[in-house]
Formats: structure tokens, C-alpha cells, sequence
């Protein structure tokens, strides 16, 4: 399935993507894709639906982030060796973790709002995985049960906040907007191998980043072994995995960043696009 909630900020609706492309609504099914939703048996309510029975969604709805009410946004540096090489750093021995802002979070085409005084606001394309059932001290081997469904994730970054003005990385991931996810949650059913996705970035028509998840340094099902190690995953928190080559700061001679005005497009095999417009923050 493609779970979506659609609709103006605050207000989403749950909603499915049927064969067709169209949307359909959810709202007389359950109340948001979110919480208990993602569960196994959440999951197998919606999968017993009568897809033609829901209405159709007429027009053009907003799109919003394809999970509601998230707990833990949670990220991961360096997953790619090619991209850890770009940022001149060692690849790591051991999952690098931090965390995103849930204020950050917005739907996969909303703006994306360039900080005060900004220059190095950046862009990364990541596979987003979303937990399903609680996960505390889990295998690898049996990892992926534990999630419900993956989605595309726009890690945007300040780079001078996150690298330069000490302290940690979260710093320059949690600014409001640089979240966005979407457009839809695809329950793992339909993800045949998480690692081997490809996933790309364009800015402006500009392809930056082309990547596939099978570079990973770390698998999705040792990142959520691994986080289960030391917290407990609830139904409806985010991983995003890491990004893979090709971000404005890893570029030669010059690194290149966001600006207002511009269009960041990205998108993951099977998982859907997403496109943001930039804007200055007043």
C-alpha cells in the first residue's frame, strides 16, 4: 500500500493511492496514518479495505508529511563510504546518530525556508524507514519486521551550524521545514529488498546526487537493531539513513549551496518525488 495524508497544514487527512493514482480518502477507516495505524495488525485493518469502496479525492490536495504525530526523527551521518570520503571524513566504525527536530518536519512539496543569515544550507536525498511495532533490544535477523513501510526524506542541513559552531550535528538538521517527508509511507510489503533503491537529487534541473542503498555503510536492518540498543522505538518514528554522494558541500573546487528561489526535486525508486521551493526567512 501507499499511505499519504493530504490536506493544509494541521488539518491532514489520511488518505491510500490507489492503482490508478488517485487518492482516496481513509478518514471513515482510521483517523490519521500514525500510532497504532503502523502496526502489523493496523496495517492488515487497511489491507482488508475495499480500495474502490473509499472516495476519490477530487482536485489537487497539499500533500503532508506521510506520517502523523511523530515521535523520535531520527538520522544517520555518513552511511554512504563514497559520501563520508566527500566530507573528508573517516568512514565510521559504528552508526553515526542524531536527531532532527519533529518542528522540522513538513510535507514533501511544501518550501523549504533558507535560515537568517544562511550560506550553506544544503541538500540530502535519504531512504526514510518507518517503525511499526515497538522495538527495544531487537536482532538483526528479524529487524525488518519491526518496520511498517519506508518513504523519501529531504535531510536539509545548515552546514556552518553543524559543523562549524561547535557543539553537535543536531544543531544544523532541526530548522524548521528541513524535514520534509513523502509523499507516501510504502508498507515494506512492497519494498522487495531496502537495499537496492536508487535515489537522486536535482537543484535547478542539476543532477547532483544518483545513489542506490546498496552502498550503505550500515543496513537498515542493523540501524534499527542498533538503535533499539539504546532506545526504545515506538510505531510512527523516522529513520532517515544517510545520504549518498553528491551534496552541495562535497563539491570541487567549490562547494555549492541553497539559495533562495531555487527548486530541490528528489525522489527514490518506488517511493515516489518530491520537489520544494526555497525562501528566505524573514
Amino acid at each position: 500500500m501507499k499511505l499519504l495524508r493530504y490536506g493544509p497544514k494541521g488539518q491532514e487527512k489520511p488518505g491510500l493511492l490507489d492503482a490508478d493514482g488517485k487518492i482516496r480518502d481513509l478518514s471513515n477507516v482510521v483517523p490519521d496514518i500514525a500510532g497504532d495505524v503502523l502496526t502489523d495488525a493496523g496495517l492488515a485493518k487497511l489491507r482488508a479495505v475495499d480500495v474502490a469502496s473509499l472516495p476519490v479525492v477530487e482536485g489537487n490536495p497539499r500533500i503532508g508529511p506521510c506520517v502523523g504525530r511523530i515521535g523520535k526523527f531520527v538520522c544517520i551521518g555518513l552511511n554512504y563510504a563514497d559520501h563520508a570520503a566527500e566530507s573528508n571524513l573517516p568512514v565510521p566504525t559504528e552508526p553515526v546518530v542524531f536527531n532532527k527536530w519533529t518542528s522540522a518536519v513538513v510535507g514533501p512539496n511544501d518550501d523549504v525556508e533558507i535560515p537568517r543569515g544562511s550560506k550553506k544550507t544544503d541538500w540530502e536525498v535519504e531512504l526514510g524507514v518507518v517503525i511499526g511495532k515497538p522495538a527495544k533490544y531487537i536482532d538483526e535477523a528479524n529487524a525488518l519486521d519491526y518496520v511498517a513501510g519506508y518513504c523519501v526524506v529531504n535531510d536539509v542541513s545548515e552546514r556552518e551550524w553543524q559543523i562549524e559552531r561547535a557543539g553537535q550535528w543536531d544543531k544544523g538538521k532541526g530548522f524548521d521545514t528541513f524535514g520534509p517527508i513523502g509523499p507516501w509511507l510504502v508498507t515494506r510489503d512492497e519494498v522487495a529488498n531496502p537495499q537496492n533503491l536508487d535515489l537522486w537529487l536535482e537543484v535547478d534541473g542539476h543532477r547532483y546526487q544518483n545513489g542506490n542503498t546498496r552502498t550503505m555503510v550500515f543496513t537498515v536492518a542493523k540501524l534499527v537493531s542498533y538503535l533499539s540498543q539504546c532506545m526504545s522505538l515506538q510505531p510512527g518514528d523516522v529513520i532517515s539513513t544517510g545520504t549518498p554522494p553528491g551534496v552541495g558541500m562535497g563539491v570541487k573546487p567549490n562547494p555549492v549551496y541553497l539559495k533562495a528561489g531555487q527548486t530541490m526535486r528528489l525522489g527514490i525508486q518506488g517511493l515516489g518525488e518530491q520537489q520544494q521551493r526555497t525562501y528566505a526567512a524573514e
